[in-house]
């Protein structure tokens, strides 16, 4: 209790830092260009600084690899822009109204960022890298605490101590310190266990990238000179130096400007090259590598490489890449919850509120029809009692508020406009009486209504008083003794502060639909009465 107490104070003090940590400086646009020249013995010694925590050249070598590489840019696009084009909501954490206060407070924080999507873009840079950083920058509007922006910071500005503690570097302190609370939001991404500077897919597909541009180098120079017949000068052995250097720039103008002249005492001599399928080797090579490339990244082929395939394998490798769809949105969200929202809440409710969650709409829509169908199975064939609140949960469909229109099946709707008018003519007191003659001739039409309505009263009753009566019913589980309740419900403003939370119109109709269920039920009854 002292304990709880104390965190409660401490996080009436908390104040976010208000001004930015790691500021971008000048020197961050520039880079080592660490791809230039790279060989296999250069990208080892990258890999091995990075796993002593310095990670600034490897950072900036996976940089370069999707600028450089149309497929690699690519695939990394395809698997960011899987979630980045999806429709997001916040939840509750529960049902509490003030759970729902706080949930509201923080979707219109969230929906106030412009650009949105380019934050969870920026963020899913780990999943190429292995961790992406944005800086909070914090504000106030009306006594709260307020987000005003969210900055991308480069990866190359934090680095791991020797304690593998992550530290940024900053104008003031090139030598880094230590990530402040509630400043940065840090999104890891685990492509395999590790620490997270091994963690993401470039570091797995970097072989395959520099493979892939030994191949194309050389696939280049040779398209340079395939199909050119070889160029072969002949000189006199008496020739001078200067005959030569002549018989040679003669050569090299034959091959670009196809014209040149040369000594009379010389001689060339065209060779046809005989070359007809070596260009399938540096092809089928760099394919292979886009194809690692492609399996790295979206866990197949398929559907992001050209190629043969039956439509049953690309269904199968397509669900494959919703699979990682769906484990990004939810490591996404669960970031977003650690490092945004909770802070959101702590500045302005306080550290023992609980935090509501961050969801992406990610299932398909063929999914839901397969799941629509098994829950009506389930339901209405099975008899399986499933909460309203899981199927709402389910389909990322929300809740009605209580004075909210609401859409029902035709069926329902022919019954409800039934049971309205039925109630009508029982709170008509100036209705006029029928005649004998009216009663005998509609008295068959009138018992199958009756008997209809009846059949609907006992099927809707037992709802409908449940619902009148749960502020009583949550009275009696709350209270410890039968004298508290029974003098709380005969004090008529304890009763009203009990049904303060419905609203009046829907308290009134209520009572409308006890009274004419009550009426149906009596009626029901008295004709099961022997004669």
């Amino acid at each position: 209790m002292i304990k709880k107490a104390f965190n409660y104070i401490q996080s009436k003090f908390t104040k976010p830092i208000m001004e930015e940590v790691a500021a971008v400086q000048v020197q961050d646009k520039y880079s080592t260009y660490p791809s230039n020249g790279l060989t296999p013995a250069r990208l080892a010694q990258i890999f091995r600084e990075a796993d002593s925590g310095d990670a600034l050249r490897q950072m900036e070598l996976f940089e370069e690899m999707e600028e450089k590489d149309p497929h690699l840019f690519s695939q990394l696009q395809t698997r960011k822009n899987a979630v980045t084009g999806l429709d997001f909501e916040v939840i509750p954490f529960s049902d509490d109204e003030y759970d729902k206060r706080i949930a509201d407070f923080v979707k219109e924080e969230i929906e106030s960022i412009e650009s949105i999507e380019d934050v969870f873009l920026d963020l899913l840079d780990a999943i190429g890298k292995g961790i992406a950083t944005s800086e909070i920058i914090w504000g106030t509007d009306g006594g709260k605490y307020v987000i005003d922006d969210i900055k991308w910071r480069h990866q190359k500005k934090f680095f791991w101590d020797e304690n593998d503690t992550l530290k940024v570097m900053t104008e003031e302190q090139p030598m880094g310190i230590e990530l402040p609370k509630n400043k940065f939001i840090i999104h890891r991404y685990k492509a395999r266990s590790g620490h997270p500077s091994r963690a993401g897919v470039l570091r797995v597909v970097a072989w395959m990238y520099l493979f892939k541009n030994y191949d194309v180098k050389d696939w280049v120079s040779f398209c340079e000179v395939f199909g050119m017949p070889l160029r072969l000068g002949k000189y006199n052995p008496s020739a001078s130096e200067e005959d030569k250097e002549a018989l040679m720039r003669a050569l090299v103008m034959l091959g670009t400007d196809a014209a040149g002249i040369i000594p009379d005492n010389t001689e060339i001599e065209f060779k046809e090259s005989s070359k007809t399928t070596s260009i399938n080797v540096y092809e089928s090579l760099a394919r292979f590598c886009d194809e690692q490339m492609s399996k790295a990244i979206l866990g197949q082929t398929l559907t992001s490489d050209s190629g043969g395939g039956s439509y049953a394998q690309s269904k199968t490798h397509n669900e494959v890449r919703h699979d990682l769809t769906v484990a990004d949105c939810k490591a996404l969200a669960s970031t977003i919850r650690r490092d945004l929202i909770r802070p959101l809440v702590l500045f302005n409710f306080g550290e023992d509120k609980r935090i509501p969650y961050l969801r992406f709409d990610c299932e398909e829509a063929g999914d839901l029809k397969e799941t629509a169908e098994i829950y009506d199975t389930l339901i209405n064939k099975i008899g399986l009692k499933i909460a309203s609140a899981h199927i709402y949960k389910k389909f990322s469909i929300p809740k009605p508020e209580a004075n909210e229109d609401v859409i029902v099946p035709p069926s329902m709707r022919s019954s409800q406009m039934e049971l309205k008018n039925q109630l009508k003519v029982l709170k008509d007191d100036t209705a006029k009486e029928p005649t004998k003659e009216e009663l005998d001739k509609l008295s068959i039409d009138y018992q199958k209504k009756i008997d209809k309505l009846i059949d609907y009263s006992v099927k809707e009753s037992s709802q409908v008083f449940m619902k009148i009566f749960e502020p009583v019913l949550n009275l009696v589980n709350s209270s410890s003794s039968l004298e508290e309740i029974k003098e709380t419900l005969q004090n008529d403003k304890m009763v009203q502060k009990l049904y303060e939370s419905m609203d009046c119109e829907e308290l009134e109709e209520l009572l409308h639909k006890v009274m004419f269920y009550s009426d149906m039920l009596g009626r029901m009854k008295e004709n099961e009465r022997p004669d």
